[in-house]
């Protein structure tokens, strides 16, 4: 394979010296975006987008065209795995997703069917493999999935929830049911990841957008735990692949995050960037976490918000730099601009010019 183009990036997963601060922004293909807007309305809707290999491919790139962003990241669905096993999955408007079908109990665990994602997610795959050819190694390519919790919340609730009341009692009145689950998950994540590793991403990433909600304890047991088991799968066939884990809201288990073997962690925008650096040290990379409400501010306001970000990590490599969360619908990408310019106007001071290495 040929070397990237641009690798600032990879270079900062494995903290080794960058020219700057690497930066993308999560879910920077989305309905911000008028051109996004566009694509969309050729898929009819947002799964027939994910289904569509060729259209998947136009939204991934459409941020690094315009952008000239150091990362592209697929464009997909954390929820693609439970639909394929054969939950129901769809989108309703003003609600976000519903599945058809719900986890209630240990029946509902053992019924539930067990994917081959080259068939079952062979759209994905495709999408991958054009989207590697179209960006001709200019940039490193993300891989995703949902954490085993994250999916496991949206199959016991059956959509979004406010206060996870359904899968937290099901947790608390059933344990192994809900581990039966979580492992049944961790398996599917693992095949899943490694199929797009196979066809041709260059770091994946684990999204546990709901593993916060839980009391620590509860955290470790059912949320980083299985997290924890795909790392370590993965790590079997892939010596090298980068492993990226975001938890939200979940800064305070941060020493746990960084013992799993992953090589960079995702923080949201509550957690203590420069705590959270003396606490992993040189053990893993992080990355993040502007507020993206930021990006509702006067420029100067966003330009001193993100000199505040380089601020907290301070010198060195080792920093990604990112949004604490998904970047609003509703933001004017004039505003992201002002990001994107301030990162690289402002973190060259922060890394040493005479030992960066060329990328």
């Amino acid at each position: 394979m040929l070397p990237l183009k641009n690798a600032r990036f990879l270079k900062a997963l494995r903290r080794e010296a960058v020219d700057r601060t690497p930066v993308w922004i999560m879910r920077q293909a989305g309905r911000y975006l008028s051109e996004y807007q566009a694509i969309r309305s050729q898929a009819g809707n947002f799964l027939n987008l994910c289904k569509t290999p060729e259209l998947a491919c136009a939204a991934t790139l459409l941020p690094i065209k315009k952008f000239q962003l150091d990362a592209a990241i697929i464009f997909s669905d954390i929820l693609i795995i439970p639909d394929a096993m054969g939950q129901g999955l769809s989108f309703v408007a003003d609600e976000g997703p519903k599945f058809s079908k719900v986890i209630a109990g240990a029946a509902d665990v053992t019924n539930l069917k067990e994917i081959t994602p080259l068939e079952d997610l062979a759209y994905l795959d495709e999408a991958i493999r054009l989207v590697v050819k179209e960006l001709d190694r200019a940039v490193p390519l993300i891989g995703f999935t949902g954490s085993p919790w994250t999916l496991a919340t949206y199959m016991v609730e059956g959509q979004t929830s406010k206060q996870f009341n359904k899968i937290r009692g099901l947790m608390y009145k059933e344990p192994q049911t809900m581990h039966k689950l979580l492992a049944h998950l961790a398996q599917q994540i693992t095949a899943t990841l490694q199929m797009q590793i196979n066809a041709g991403v260059d770091v994946v990433m684990l999204f546990d957008t709901w593993g916060g909600i839980l009391a620590d304890p509860s955290y470790l047991e059912f949320s980083l735990n299985y997290m924890h088991t795909v790392v370590t799968n993965l790590r079997k066939f892939n010596k090298d692949i980068p492993i990226i884990l975001f938890t939200k809201n979940g800064g305070r288990c941060i020493s746990d995050i960084a013992a799993t073997g992953c090589n960079a962690i995702g923080l949201d925008w509550a957690a203590d960037l420069a705590a959270a650096r003396a606490l992993v040290g040189d053990k893993v990379a992080l990355q993040g976490n502007l507020d993206p409400c930021v990006l509702y501010a006067e420029p100067k306001v966003i330009t001193a918000a993100v000199r505040q970000v380089l601020d907290s990590y301070g010198h060195g490599s080792g920093h990604i730099f990112n949004l604490g969360h998904g970047i609003p619908a509703d933001v004017d990408p004039k505003n992201l601009e002002v990001v994107l310019d301030a990162v690289r106007r402002f973190s060259p001071s922060y890394h040493d010019q005479t030992q960066m290495v060329q990328v």
